[in-house]
């Protein structure tokens, strides 16, 4: 491990240095925290517009005006690319994990301070650019968040998809760039800067998810960003990567040789690691959670760190599951089969010791273990369905349904979503020195578990009985007229859990000025980041470095004074 002090920079006097470019992790880390939150609610009005155009697809909203059938593709492709990249890979990643790696591993900052910054900032413009792809002539691109060649790679192939899809490539470029950036600083911090003690396997299982998903941030990103700069190339140079001899409104376009099915395995080689990178800080969460407010050590620690390994390692061989539709010969599907039913193992095992964690255990049912718990119930239930989607039999009627959108938004999207509800209510705390209120937080807990669930699970059955996605109006089927009361049903849900979110927003930024005041260790937990400060001086440990001689969930101990010892406690101490 590498001597701490070389990394020690002195505390920023100024507004701007201080606050605006900081080098200091927490600040990046909150800045990255807020970004999200302003994404999520943006993401949210574009779906919430989706559920209103499918059952009353001719009402004239107000400023909105009437959503054509174009418009819902752009808001389909919008909604699907904040919430993808600018929610669930920016918050539980880069806001939590930015703010508390550092901290739990006894380090003063994260390796590359000024990298780090430089991170934040460009993901920053990415955003900003996506968002100007709504005010350009054309407005944004409808090809989807996977943007699928040759939709995407012709700038001829529909509304949006000029300037709007280039901004849309743009942005994922730069937000591409920015993750490399993110990856490589998480992973050197937890490489060379552990304190005395923290050995790995000492680590708790949030610093072991966060390191697990910056590698793969960092072999997945570096795919996508090349498949985006190969699909600008054929849109504005007239390369043929991926167009073949296509026409297009009677008219032979100048391309030829390339191949649509490049960018489904470019986009699906990033995209499938994708969702391991938005769920498994949210894993690491939950199991920190589950841990400390069952007030038992995690059941089956290693199992839990090599779960998450080998989750990593899978991941990257399961991406042909989503093109079973493309036409793949029936061998290569089996093998993704296979695998698909093999990373289930390792998704399970965590299952399982979750469960034995909060066996006979004395839980303190609090709000951070409410969402903990939370997020354990939809990712079992979203992983249920994947099984199904895993086999090509299965797949081929399934796969452009409403079943897939069911599937994913609960294991990938919301599951992920309550992991960054959890560690809001947890760490709060200890970034803004405040406690949250509990009563409004069991009532935001409540209704967004129900309205999750009353969502997403009759999209199931819509897609069984052969709902198709991303058609923007059903109004003039008739072979799914009987299938409209659950379609109005699912959006008189969106409403009021999009409504309940208000309850989260006010809880937070009353709490951050009004809420009681918090001790250091307001949750009785063990890790470094309840032994210093709240909230945390500039270099996290006002200048001594801790001394780690325990693991991350010594609860209950027979023996012990109290029912938790510290990371940091003398050796002396009996442990487990």
């Amino acid at each position: 491990m590498v001597a701490q002090d070389a990394h020690a920079h002195a505390g920023p006097q100024g507004f701007i240095r201080k606050y605006v470019f900081s080098l200091d992790h927490k600040v990046i880390g909150l800045q990255y925290y807020f970004l999200a939150l302003s994404a999520v609610f943006v993401g949210m009005f574009l779906s919430l517009l989706m559920r209103i155009h499918m059952i009353w697809p001719t009402a004239i909203l107000p400023i909105i005006g009437e959503i054509k059938p174009e418009t819902y593709l752009q808001l389909l492709t919008m909604h699907g690319t904040i919430m993808v990249f600018f929610v669930l890979t920016t918050a539980p990643q880069s806001g939590f994990g930015n703010y508390f790696l550092p901290i739990q591993i006894g380090a003063p900052d994260m390796a590359f301070p000024v990298l780090n910054m430089l991170s934040f900032w460009t993901t920053f413009v990415a955003y900003m650019v996506l968002l100007a792809a709504f005010f350009v002539t054309g407005g944004a691109p409808l090809h989807g968040w996977t943007g699928y060649a040759p939709l995407s790679a012709l700038t001829n192939s529909g509304p949006g998809e000029q300037l709007g899809a280039d901004l849309w490539i743009t942005s994922i470029a730069i937000f591409c760039i920015a993750s490399l950036m993110g990856a490589l600083n998480f992973i050197t911090t937890v490489l060379d800067l552990r304190c005395k003690g923290m050995t790995m396997m000492r680590m708790p299982l949030t610093c072991w998810s966060w390191f697990i998903t910056a590698i793969l941030g960092l072999l997945a990103f570096g795919v996508l960003l090349s498949a985006g700069i190969l699909l600008l190339l054929d849109r504005n140079l007239g390369t043929s990567f991926y167009v073949p001899l296509v026409v297009v409104n009677g008219q032979i376009m100048g391309h030829k040789g390339g191949s649509p099915l490049l960018w489904q395995h470019l986009f699906w080689f990033f995209g499938h690691p994708e969702v391991y990178i938005a769920i498994l800080p949210g894993m690491g969460v939950a199991s920190q959670l589950l841990s400390t407010f069952a007030r038992k050590p995690i059941f089956g620690y290693k199992a839990m760190v090599y779960a998450l390994m080998a989750i990593g390692v899978l991941g990257f061989g399961v991406w042909g599951h989503h093109m079973f539709m493309s036409g793949m010969s029936p061998y290569s599907a089996f093998a993704f089969s296979i695998m698909t039913m093999a990373i289930g193992v390792p998704s399970a095992i965590k299952t399982f010791n979750w469960l034995g964690t909060l066996y006979k255990a004395k839980i303190r049912f609090q709000t951070p273990m409410l969402y903990a718990i939370g997020f354990v119930s939809l990712f079992v239930s979203g992983g249920l369905s994947g099984p199904f989607l895993a086999q090509p039999v299965l797949d081929i009627p399934l796969h452009d349904t409403a079943f897939v959108v069911g599937h994913f938004h609960l294991i990938m999207g919301v599951a992920a979503i309550f992991g960054m509800f959890a560690g809001t209510y947890y760490w709060f705390p200890k970034m803004f020195g405040r406690m949250m209120n509990e009563s409004l937080g069991r009532i935001h807990f409540v209704i967004t578990l129900i309205g999750t669930y009353c969502i997403f699970m009759p999209m199931h059955y819509l897609g069984m009985a052969g709902q198709p996605r991303r058609y923007s109006q059903f109004t003039e089927l008739a072979y799914l007229q009987n299938l409209m009361p659950l379609n109005r049903f699912i959006t008189y849900a969106a409403i009021v859990t999009v409504a309940a979110q208000l309850i989260f927003v006010i809880n937070l930024f009353w709490s951050m000025f009004k809420g009681p005041k918090a001790t250091d260790n307001p949750w009785e937990a063990t890790t470094l980041e309840w032994t210093t400060a709240t909230p945390p001086p500039h270099d996290n440990f006002g200048g001594h470095t801790p001394v780690v001689y325990h693991g991350p969930y010594e609860y209950s101990v027979p023996g012990a004074a109290k029912d938790y010892i510290m990371q940091t406690d003398p050796a002396g101490v009996p442990t487990h």
